[in-house]
């Protein structure tokens, strides 16, 4: 009698991410939002944030984080079967952004396609990737990046958010893997009574553009800080705490946790009440600021690119976004390569990174 067959383990092959060359620091900042430097980095932990240039846009910066997740990898362009995009910044309403950068990239054998769950989405887009490749009948490999403009879509005088958000992106190439590593345990939630916690209000369907809606800034992201912070604050955990549950792991059992990064501050602090050893949970926030879909990715890059990674770690990643959406998965690493391209390049083994 014949069994069916196992179904394929997928890990990521190579790891990339992108950050534009211009850096806006806390000062910047401070001069058009009426408060210091200092405020900000008490407050935030971020020191600076990259802002795209002006011709550049999300596909852009996107492209180049999937051109190095697959130098990383060992690819080609046409090695790529497919292409999600996580973002919430994207080039045009429509089409998806995922096709823009399938255009650059010349990636003429991907089916391309948007995944929208604000700063949740890159987590999303990798479970939709997963259970693409589980399910195709010969192995093939995925790109999966999150990438975000916040800068095109900010009101540089409003603190709430100009302090906090910024560009980039990071991308992971997925496909097939031992049976010791990979994903798995994935679980995701949504809670559509918050949405109006952060949101662009008008552009879409519901608030077409006006020069009334243009004139009141409504393009510009808007938020509640408040109401968000409460909103990490009780999900952080809980993800991390139903994670372990759920698979009979304590914290020590865990070599690395990859979080969104909101805030620097705030993830240090809810770091310390669960217990985390420092050099558990990533924290890139105070380098990059808050970079929406590509955070996750790219604190995961670095942590590789850190050599702070063995092969067969066990990695806890946890997302939570506007929506409000969140989600987790816990992956045991490959010992994937990682390519960063930025400012400042950032060595890796056997290969330099290139200036953006």
């Amino acid at each position: 009698m014949n069994r069916p067959a196992s179904p394929r383990r997928i890990g990521i092959r190579g790891m990339g991410s992108y950050l534009p060359r211009h850096l806006r620091t806390n000062e910047e900042v401070a001069c058009q939002t009426g408060v210091s430097a200092e405020w900000i980095h008490e407050r935030t932990g971020v020191r600076s944030r990259h802002v795209a240039a002006p011709d550049e846009a999300a596909s852009d910066l996107a492209a180049c984080a999937v051109r190095a997740a697959a130098t990383a990898a060992g690819l080609d362009a046409c090695d790529i079967g497919l292409l999600i995009c996580a973002t919430s910044t994207p080039d045009e309403l429509g089409p998806s952004t995922a096709c823009r950068i399938q255009a650059l990239l010349k990636a003429d054998h991907a089916v391309a396609l948007d995944v929208s769950a604000a700063c949740s989405g890159w987590l999303f887009a990798i479970k939709v990737a997963h259970d693409w490749l589980r399910a195709e009948r010969a192995p093939r490999y995925a790109a999966v990046v999150g990438v975000e403009a916040y800068s095109k879509f900010l009101d540089p005088t409003d603190r709430a958010t100009s302090v906090l958000f910024a560009d980039g992106a990071a991308a992971a190439i997925l496909g097939p893997a031992d049976l010791e590593t990979g994903f798995e345990d994935f679980s995701f939630g949504s809670d559509g009574t918050l949405a109006d916690h952060v949101l662009i209000p008008a552009g879409g369907s519901r608030n077409p553009a006006t020069a009334a809606t243009l004139a009141d800034k409504r393009h510009c992201i808007q938020m509640d800080g408040r109401a968000v912070s409460r909103f990490i604050s009780a999900i952080f955990p809980r993800l991390v705490s139903e994670a372990l549950t759920r698979n009979n792991l304590t914290l020590g059992d865990l070599d690395c946790l990859i979080a969104h990064q909101p805030n620097p501050v705030l993830l240090h602090r809810l770091g310390e009440e669960l217990g985390l050893d420092s050099g558990t949970l990533v924290i890139v926030g105070d380098e990059v600021g808050n970079i929406g879909a590509a955070s996750a990715p790219y604190a995961l890059t670095a942590a590789a690119a850190r050599h702070t990674l063995r092969p067969g770690a066990r990695i806890l990643i946890t997302v939570f976004g506007a929506g409000m959406t969140w989600g987790s998965a816990l992956l045991t690493w490959s010992g994937a390569p990682t390519v960063r391209i930025g400012p400042t390049p950032v060595a890796q083994p056997g290969q330099e990174g290139t200036p953006a």
